[in-house]
């Protein structure tokens, strides 16, 4: 299987109070996890972005993660201090113009001897955009028609050089994008960096099919994971592309304990963590989109309906039709007699792996054999020592089992991934 560290930090799911929790932005955290997933043999070290700070009422969101460095300047950093471990950053192909993040990739890549991959992800959001020249100038339906032609001129740009380092005039003229110019970078030692594409939605999968080498889900039981991956890898054959070319990757929790029982009382405790009293009233105001700050997050839920598109809470994903997920929630809460907190609790996302260390090896081993994925992008809760137990008591079983490499076989992150080198097209 595959193995990939996220580092948290990123929303309500990371910790903070945990005395054991630290900074987001120091250096010192991002070196620990990164060499934590290099001793656990993981085949790449993954960043998030955010372009804008959450709002929630007016105000900066401050219950979680409230600033964030760039992805690539950090990731040139732990270049130095890493030897194998794959170096991902998440760069939105909406804000981004192709020349200027093809050659940031291109030097990461130089950089760290062929380790470099691309998050693409995109947004039409006009809060966001609000930092840009432009502002929300890209029709949601435009988001991923941009990202295609923005990564087919990157790869375009990769090639412009050809591998015995000529430098050739490069020209692309499409809906987005008009470039007549000179690529400054040698081709990139992998050929092309990595591209991971993050997203579920049908024209995510159909983007990831046509143009990813991995694609970051959201699927965590075997039997979403196996109808996931079925689907993409179906679409791979139309695109000239066999199912070994796309690896699936969901992200993943791990909780441990010595025993099942401590296990559940471990996770149980995180979540009580993870949805604090003001986080709980957060998650109700998302779905009513009004303010409930009166409300007592120990108190029953509100009895009035949500309001649709108030834009409460601006800087984050939409969460669909929000009076079904109301309804869904109350009949949640009668059932089991829940408050508003443990109903945020229960029904929000849980750990997806919970028990001993030979029981969560057995349980991710599964996954790949059903061909539920093709391996796992681990997202811990704690900054940054989150991987550790994971790494000492999980990796040594999987690889008892020959589920998991004993060493690395190369020394780039398509080498790790199992992907051959593009060819060149120049």
């Amino acid at each position: 299987m595959h193995l990939a560290a996220h580092f948290p930090g990123v929303n309500n799911t990371t910790v903070w109070a945990d005395p054991r929790s630290r900074s987001q932005i120091e250096f010192s955290s991002f070196e620990h996890l990164a060499r934590t997933a290099e001793r656990g043999l993981f085949d790449f070290f993954f960043l998030a972005e955010g372009l804008r700070l959450r709002e929630h009422k007016g105000r900066i969101h401050d219950l979680d993660v409230v600033g964030r460095p760039e992805s690539l300047t950090v990731l040139n950093a732990l270049a130095g201090v890493t030897e194998r471990l794959g170096l991902a950053a998440t760069v939105n192909a909406t804000f981004n113009e192709p020349f200027e993040l093809a050659r940031r990739l291109a030097t990461l890549d130089h950089l760290s001897g062929g380790r470099a991959a691309w998050n693409v992800v995109t947004s039409s959001d006009a809060f966001t955009g609000e930092n840009f020249r432009r502002g929300g100038f890209l029709d949601r339906a435009d988001r991923y028609t941009r990202a295609a032609e923005f990564v087919a001129v990157a790869r375009k740009l990769w090639d412009s050089w050809t591998p015995e380092g000529v430098s050739r005039p490069v020209a692309h003229r499409g809906q987005h994008f008009d470039i007549a110019g000179e690529f400054t970078v040698p081709r990139p030692p992998q050929g092309h960096p990595v591209v991971i594409q993050a997203g579920d939605s049908d024209e995510g999968r159909e983007f990831a099919a046509a143009t990813a080498d991995v694609i970051f889900t959201r699927q965590s039981s075997l039997e979403t994971g196996r109808a996931f991956y079925a689907d993409v890898k179906r679409r791979l054959a139309k695109y000239g592309r066999t199912p070994d070319d796309l690896k699936i990757m969901p992200g993943v929790s791990v909780v441990l304990g010595d025993n099942a029982a401590e296990a559940r009382e471990r996770a149980a405790e995180i979540r009580r963590q993870q949805v604090s009293p003001q986080n709980a009233i957060l998650a109700l105001e998302q779905i009513w989109g009004v303010d409930l700050s009166s409300y007592d997050p120990d108190g029953p839920l509100p009895e009035i309906d949500p309001v649709d598109g108030s834009g409460i809470t601006q800087g984050r994903t939409r969460r669909g039709d929000t009076v079904a997920i109301a309804e869904k929630w109350r009949a949640l809460s009668k059932e089991k007699g829940l408050s508003i907190r443990q109903t945020v609790i229960e029904a929000g996302a849980r750990q997806s792996f919970v028990g001993t260390p030979e029981a969560v090896a057995a349980e991710l081993a599964e996954f790949v054999r059903r061909e539920a994925c093709d391996g796992f992008i681990l997202v811990p809760h704690l900054t940054p020592a989150g991987l550790d137990e994971f790494v000492d008591r999980v990796v040594p079983l999987l690889q008892e089992r020959g589920a998991f490499r004993t060493e690395y076989r190369g020394a780039t992150l398509r080498s790790h991934l199992g992907l051959s080198e593009p060819v060149w097209k120049g």
